[in-house]
Protein backbone atom coordinates (compact mmCIF):
# COMPACT_ATOMS: atom_id res chain seq x y z
CA UNK A 1 0.00 0.00 0.00
CA UNK A 2 2.86 2.36 0.84
CA UNK A 3 4.49 1.61 -2.50
CA UNK A 4 1.22 2.37 -4.32
CA UNK A 5 0.84 5.69 -2.49
CA UNK A 6 4.45 6.64 -3.20
CA UNK A 7 3.97 5.72 -6.85
CA UNK A 8 0.90 7.94 -7.12
CA UNK A 9 2.76 10.78 -5.38
CA UNK A 10 5.72 10.44 -7.73
CA UNK A 11 3.43 10.38 -10.76
CA UNK A 12 1.61 13.48 -9.48
CA UNK A 13 4.91 15.34 -9.08
CA UNK A 14 6.03 14.34 -12.58
CA UNK A 15 2.76 15.46 -14.13
CA UNK A 16 2.81 18.62 -12.06
CA UNK A 17 6.19 19.47 -13.60
CA UNK A 18 5.06 18.70 -17.16
CA UNK A 19 1.83 20.67 -16.86
CA UNK A 20 3.59 23.59 -15.18
CA UNK A 21 6.15 23.74 -17.97
CA UNK A 22 3.39 23.89 -20.58
CA UNK A 23 1.51 26.61 -18.72
CA UNK A 24 4.68 28.62 -18.19
CA UNK A 25 5.47 28.59 -21.89
CA UNK A 26 2.01 30.03 -22.56
CA UNK A 27 2.88 33.03 -20.37
CA UNK A 28 6.38 33.75 -21.76
CA UNK A 29 6.56 36.16 -24.69
CA UNK A 30 8.69 35.80 -27.79
CA UNK A 31 12.33 36.87 -27.93
CA UNK A 32 12.51 40.66 -27.73
CA UNK A 33 14.67 42.78 -30.01
CA UNK A 34 14.26 45.94 -27.91
CA UNK A 35 14.80 46.02 -24.15
CA UNK A 36 11.90 47.04 -21.90
CA UNK A 37 13.91 49.94 -20.52
CA UNK A 38 14.42 51.33 -24.00
CA UNK A 39 10.70 51.18 -24.65
CA UNK A 40 10.03 53.00 -21.37
CA UNK A 41 12.42 55.79 -22.38
CA UNK A 42 10.85 55.97 -25.84
CA UNK A 43 7.38 56.24 -24.30
CA UNK A 44 8.57 59.00 -21.99
CA UNK A 45 9.94 60.80 -25.05
CA UNK A 46 6.47 60.86 -26.56
CA UNK A 47 6.31 57.64 -28.56
CA UNK A 48 2.90 56.04 -27.79
CA UNK A 49 3.74 52.93 -29.83
CA UNK A 50 6.53 52.13 -27.37
CA UNK A 51 4.16 51.81 -24.43
CA UNK A 52 1.79 49.86 -26.67
CA UNK A 53 4.60 47.34 -27.22
CA UNK A 54 5.03 46.98 -23.45
CA UNK A 55 1.30 46.36 -23.08
CA UNK A 56 1.44 43.75 -25.83
CA UNK A 57 4.35 41.99 -24.15
CA UNK A 58 2.89 41.81 -20.67
CA UNK A 59 -0.89 42.06 -21.04
CA UNK A 60 -1.45 38.31 -21.03
CA UNK A 61 0.85 37.66 -18.08
CA UNK A 62 -0.68 40.54 -16.09
CA UNK A 63 -4.17 39.29 -16.88
CA UNK A 64 -3.26 35.77 -15.72
CA UNK A 65 -1.96 37.18 -12.44
CA UNK A 66 -5.12 39.26 -11.98
CA UNK A 67 -7.30 36.27 -12.85
CA UNK A 68 -5.56 34.07 -10.29
CA UNK A 69 -5.92 36.83 -7.70
CA UNK A 70 -9.50 37.91 -8.42
CA UNK A 71 -10.90 34.57 -9.67
CA UNK A 72 -13.30 36.51 -11.87
CA UNK A 73 -12.64 37.08 -15.57
CA UNK A 74 -14.39 40.46 -15.83
CA UNK A 75 -12.75 41.78 -12.67
CA UNK A 76 -9.40 40.52 -13.96
CA UNK A 77 -9.86 42.38 -17.26
CA UNK A 78 -10.74 45.58 -15.43
CA UNK A 79 -7.78 45.19 -13.05
CA UNK A 80 -5.44 44.59 -16.00
CA UNK A 81 -6.59 47.76 -17.74
CA UNK A 82 -6.32 49.69 -14.47
CA UNK A 83 -2.77 48.40 -13.93
CA UNK A 84 -1.54 49.55 -17.33
CA UNK A 85 -3.32 52.88 -16.97
CA UNK A 86 -1.62 53.45 -13.62
CA UNK A 87 1.71 52.32 -15.05
CA UNK A 88 1.42 54.77 -17.94
CA UNK A 89 0.63 57.66 -15.60
CA UNK A 90 3.51 56.71 -13.30
CA UNK A 91 6.00 55.85 -16.04
CA UNK A 92 8.31 58.72 -15.06
CA UNK A 93 8.79 57.04 -11.65
CA UNK A 94 10.07 53.81 -13.20
CA UNK A 95 13.63 53.33 -11.99
CA UNK A 96 16.19 52.80 -14.80
CA UNK A 97 17.72 49.36 -14.53
CA UNK A 98 14.71 47.87 -12.76
CA UNK A 99 12.68 45.06 -14.34
CA UNK A 100 9.51 46.35 -15.98
CA UNK A 101 7.80 42.98 -15.43
CA UNK A 102 8.31 43.17 -11.66
CA UNK A 103 7.09 46.77 -11.64
CA UNK A 104 3.91 46.11 -13.64
CA UNK A 105 3.14 42.94 -11.67
CA UNK A 106 3.40 44.90 -8.44
CA UNK A 107 1.03 47.56 -9.76
CA UNK A 108 -1.40 44.89 -10.97
CA UNK A 109 -1.33 42.94 -7.71
CA UNK A 110 -2.00 46.02 -5.62
CA UNK A 111 -4.79 47.05 -8.01
CA UNK A 112 -6.35 43.64 -7.36
CA UNK A 113 -5.92 44.05 -3.61
CA UNK A 114 -7.67 47.41 -3.77
CA UNK A 115 -10.57 45.83 -5.63
CA UNK A 116 -10.75 42.98 -3.11
CA UNK A 117 -10.73 45.48 -0.29
CA UNK A 118 -13.69 47.29 -1.86
CA UNK A 119 -15.47 43.97 -2.26
CA UNK A 120 -14.74 43.19 1.37
CA UNK A 121 -16.36 46.41 2.50
CA UNK A 122 -19.41 45.64 0.38
CA UNK A 123 -19.78 41.96 1.20
CA UNK A 124 -17.92 41.69 4.52
CA UNK A 125 -15.83 38.86 3.10
CA UNK A 126 -12.37 38.22 4.49
CA UNK A 127 -9.52 39.70 2.46
CA UNK A 128 -6.63 37.20 2.20
CA UNK A 129 -3.16 38.09 3.46
CA UNK A 130 -1.06 40.53 1.36
CA UNK A 131 0.30 38.72 0.01
CA UNK A 132 11.73 21.72 -15.40
CA UNK A 133 10.98 18.64 -17.18
CA UNK A 134 9.90 19.20 -20.76
CA UNK A 135 7.06 17.08 -22.17
CA UNK A 136 8.00 14.40 -24.65
CA UNK A 137 5.85 13.50 -27.67
CA UNK A 138 3.95 10.85 -25.71
CA UNK A 139 3.17 13.32 -22.89
CA UNK A 140 1.67 16.17 -24.90
CA UNK A 141 -1.96 15.01 -25.06
CA UNK A 142 -1.99 13.92 -21.42
CA UNK A 143 -0.26 17.14 -20.35
CA UNK A 144 -3.08 19.21 -21.83
CA UNK A 145 -5.51 17.49 -19.48
CA UNK A 146 -3.01 17.82 -16.64
CA UNK A 147 -2.66 21.54 -17.38
CA UNK A 148 -6.41 21.99 -17.01
CA UNK A 149 -6.32 20.05 -13.74
CA UNK A 150 -3.39 22.18 -12.56
CA UNK A 151 -5.26 25.40 -13.35
CA UNK A 152 -8.23 24.17 -11.34
CA UNK A 153 -5.96 23.13 -8.46
CA UNK A 154 -4.22 26.53 -8.43
CA UNK A 155 -7.58 28.32 -8.49
CA UNK A 156 -8.63 26.34 -5.41
CA UNK A 157 -5.61 27.49 -3.35
CA UNK A 158 -5.94 30.26 -0.75
CA UNK A 159 -5.03 33.57 -2.39
CA UNK A 160 -1.76 34.07 -0.51
CA UNK A 161 -0.51 30.73 -1.90
CA UNK A 162 -2.20 31.05 -5.30
CA UNK A 163 -0.49 34.33 -6.18
CA UNK A 164 2.98 33.12 -5.16
CA UNK A 165 2.59 29.85 -7.10
CA UNK A 166 1.42 31.81 -10.15
CA UNK A 167 4.34 34.24 -10.05
CA UNK A 168 6.96 31.54 -9.39
CA UNK A 169 5.83 28.67 -11.62
CA UNK A 170 3.78 30.33 -14.34
CA UNK A 171 5.54 33.70 -14.61
CA UNK A 172 9.05 32.43 -13.82
CA UNK A 173 9.74 35.02 -11.12
CA UNK A 174 12.40 34.49 -8.45
CA UNK A 175 11.88 34.83 -4.69
CA UNK A 176 13.26 38.37 -4.50
CA UNK A 177 11.08 39.58 -7.38
CA UNK A 178 7.96 38.01 -5.86
CA UNK A 179 8.79 39.61 -2.52
CA UNK A 180 9.03 42.99 -4.28
CA UNK A 181 5.74 42.49 -6.13
CA UNK A 182 3.80 41.41 -3.05
CA UNK A 183 5.60 43.53 -0.45
CA UNK A 184 6.48 40.47 1.63
CA UNK A 185 9.72 39.19 3.21
CA UNK A 186 11.54 36.61 1.09
CA UNK A 187 11.12 34.05 3.87
CA UNK A 188 7.36 34.47 3.78
CA UNK A 189 7.36 34.03 0.01
CA UNK A 190 9.28 30.75 0.36
CA UNK A 191 6.88 29.54 3.06
CA UNK A 192 3.81 30.39 0.97
CA UNK A 193 5.34 28.68 -2.06
CA UNK A 194 6.21 25.53 -0.10
CA UNK A 195 2.74 25.26 1.44
CA UNK A 196 1.03 26.03 -1.84
CA UNK A 197 3.02 23.34 -3.65
CA UNK A 198 2.22 20.83 -0.91
CA UNK A 199 -1.50 21.52 -1.33
CA UNK A 200 -1.16 21.22 -5.10
CA UNK A 201 0.63 17.88 -4.82
CA UNK A 202 -2.13 16.51 -2.60
CA UNK A 203 -4.85 17.67 -4.98
CA UNK A 204 -3.04 16.43 -8.08
CA UNK A 205 -2.16 13.14 -6.42
CA UNK A 206 -5.87 12.54 -5.87
CA UNK A 207 -6.57 13.47 -9.49
CA UNK A 208 -3.92 11.02 -10.75
CA UNK A 209 -5.55 8.25 -8.71
CA UNK A 210 -8.94 9.04 -10.25
CA UNK A 211 -7.49 9.00 -13.76
CA UNK A 212 -5.64 5.76 -13.09
CA UNK A 213 -8.75 3.92 -11.88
Amino acid sequence: MFQTTAKHGSEACRRFGVATAMLARADIGQVRRVEDGELVQAALSGNPQAFGELVERYERAVYNLCLRTMRNAEEAKDATQEAFFKAFRALATFRPGAKFSTWIFSIAYHACCDRLERQKRLSNEELPDGADPSPGPADVAQARDDARALRAAIDALPQKYRVVVTLYHLQGKQYEEIATVLGLPVGTVKTHLFRGKEQLRKRLSGWVKEVGN
